[in-house]
């Protein structure tokens, strides 16, 4: 079971720099990472773009000290289609499925992680999150419908369409009381985050 974490994108509305940006004591990118060593995963894979040196060794150094694996993507500036490709390019040959995550979304943890594998353990070939009945982050997908996503997926919708256009393939699995999609795209969202009272949510936002 391969997690990937897509932390590929500009953040150029946060002004560079986000997935380092410090969250509660340490880099954002760090609370994701610290929640998937305990999800049921053999593997984590990274898959990084193009960012100025300093802190791309600084994102390798996080990396690192959580044993994950990084897979860079040349092609990023195409949009989060390519690093959703490139890490499943990158995952090991057994891997049975994938599990793919955002950077930026430090509330989503190992819990949600392990119900979309359970729900693939019983036989789906795509588990998504849902939070407030609307599907988001994270979403596993089985090794068979890989080559399916290799060919649909592309530009920066991500895998938004396949789930819309393949709801027979699709089992959803609620996480609302378990996780949170909230995500960080301003420095405004990572205060609000880190001003909220445990067990505090936003609301789901549409998608």
């Amino acid at each position: 079971m391969s997690a990937i974490l897509l932390a590929a994108g500009a953040g150029s509305r946060f002004g560079g720099g986000k997935l380092l940006a410090p969250y509660r004591g340490h880099p954002l990118v760090e609370a994701v990472l610290s929640e998937l060593r305990g999800a049921p995963v053999d593997e984590i894979i990274v898959v990084l773009g193009k960012s100025a040196r300093d802190e791309g060794e600084r994102l390798r150094r996080v990396c690192s000290l959580y044993g994950a694996r990084i897979a860079g993507n040349p092609k990023w500036e195409e949009g989060i289609s390519t690093s959703v490709k490139r890490g499943l390019s990158a995952c090991a040959p057994d891997a049975r499925a994938a599990v793919i995550l955002l950077g930026d979304q430090p509330l989503v943890g190992a819990a949600a992680v392990a119900r979309l594998v359970r729900a693939f353990e019983r036989g789906t070939e795509v588990a998504a999150a849902t939070y407030g009945g609307r599907l988001r982050n994270p979403v596993l997908f089985s090794r068979g419908v890989w080559p399916m996503l290799e060919v649909e997926l592309s530009g920066d919708e991500g895998a938004r369409r396949f789930l819309r256009e393949h709801k027979d393939l699709v089992t959803e699995v609620p996480c609302d009381d378990v996780a949170d999609p909230a995500d960080v795209d301003t420095v405004e969202d990572l205060r609000r985050l880190e001003a909220r009272s445990p067990g505090e949510r936003d609301e789901p936002e549409g998608g």
